[in-house]
């Protein structure tokens, strides 16, 4: 098997590929890269990891266009091109926005769910999965789609960085109140289950979602990682609802949403079809990520 891999150096990627080892592989960072015949000779499977990524301020002028240009059209190109160039395997990191933005407790996404995108990178990463589909249809080309909740691990930035910050700085967080369920997934497991979606012939055609197998609330994580770190978590029970109130007053509804709301997935189609199972528990990819960051930082 000879490997393409975009976005190679990227969070994800640089894990993938220790996750490889010695196999044989190319690296492409370039999303937009437009000289794809010439990487793509011999190859047989392809893993698109480049990407326009969700920001929390997104100053394009048309936020909706600039994701479609690079996850959609970026994407179907090298599809299309991969296709043409003898690829057998096409996998596509997407996203669980693509089925939306929160669930109620005790009902978890699953991949057969209808699509509920809410933003215009869930749109464009909805869109360039519907493309692929149609791709493979026309070509026999087999694409596989992976759809990620939260990923943590060393060198992730957003949300989980400023938890391990704000944790290892010792200041109190009014989040010991909050009583959702979230779904996350290691960089560790995630990067095994890409690499069992490269030849597993039932992965072939099929959506999944992946997660480290237990679902815990903000202020259960928040106690594992600060357990992690060896900084006991400071925090102060806040009703989640008051937590809402505030942010609504001062514009940050969607830090609100993150924190409380409720964001669950159903990974039994992976198992089952698969026979994949994570290999770190919850508390061992929080301790991994946890060394890791305290090596770095020296904190």
């Amino acid at each position: 098997m000879s490997l393409l891999i975009t976005g190679g150096t990227g969070f994800v990627g640089k894990a993938l590929v220790k996750r490889l080892g010695d196999e044989p592989m190319r690296l492409a960072n370039r999303a937009d890269f437009s000289d794809w015949p010439k990487v793509l000779v011999g190859v047989s499977t392809v893993v698109h990891l480049a990407a326009r990524v969700h920001v929390m301020q997104d100053n394009a002028a048309d936020p909706l266009a600039a994701f479609r240009a690079v996850n959609v059209g970026c994407t179907l190109s090298l599809a299309r091109q991969s296709a043409a160039t003898g690829v057998k395997r096409f996998v596509f990191i997407s996203s669980v926005k693509v089925n939306g933005e929160s669930t109620l407790p005790g009902q978890p996404f699953t991949p057969d769910d209808a699509p509920a995108p809410l933003d215009a990178y869930a749109v464009s990463k909805m869109e360039a999965e519907q493309g692929l589909r149609t791709i493979a249809s026309n070509t026999g080309m087999e694409v596989v789609i992976i759809r990620p909740p939260l990923v943590y691990g060393l060198g992730v930035k957003a949300n989980f960085d400023a938890m391990l910050r704000g944790l290892a700085s010792g200041i109190p967080l009014p989040l010991g109140a909050i009583s959702n369920r979230r779904s996350l997934v290691g960089l560790d497991n995630l990067a095994d289950l890409i690499v069992t979606c490269l030849t597993h012939p039932a992965a072939a055609n099929q959506t999944f979602l992946v997660s480290d197998g237990e679902d815990v609330s903000t202020t259960e994580l928040l106690r594992r990682v600060g357990k992690a770190l060896g900084r006991p978590a400071r925090l102060i029970p806040v009703p989640a609802n008051w937590l809402k109130l505030v942010a609504a007053i001062v514009g940050k509804q969607d830090v609100a949403q993150r924190l409380c709301a409720s964001l669950q997935v159903d990974i039994e189609k992976t198992r089952r079809l698969l026979g994949w199972r994570p290999p770190l528990t919850l508390d061992q990819g929080l301790k991994k990520a946890a060394e890791r960051y305290v090596r770095e930082t020296g904190v």
